[in-house]
């Protein structure tokens, strides 16, 4: 899976944006620091599991726990249409 070239994203500051330049999504998205990691991971073809264990590496928490996050942040991700 994939990020969608439609979709452009920024950090600023502490937060990262996203917004579509076509119809398929009206508005922007705002990403804590560890959806922005899933969503730059994103910017190549990876897996979930791919992306899990980008974040076991990166943080310190339970894998089933970084999996959830790394579901939910994919299902949002997916009901915007921002996933190929």
């Amino acid at each position: 899976m994939k990020l969608k070239k439609e979709f452009i994203v920024q950090d600023m500051g502490d937060t990262q944006v996203m917004v579509s330049t076509d119809a398929s999504f009206n508005g922007i998205a705002r990403s804590n620091k560890s959806a922005a990691f899933i969503i730059d991971l994103l910017k190549n073809d990876v897996t979930e599991d791919d992306i899990v264990k980008a974040m076991t590496e990166k943080y310190d928490a339970p894998e089933d726990v970084l999996r959830a996050d790394v579901k939910e942040v994919i299902a949002t991700l997916n009901s915007i249409g921002a996933i190929e």
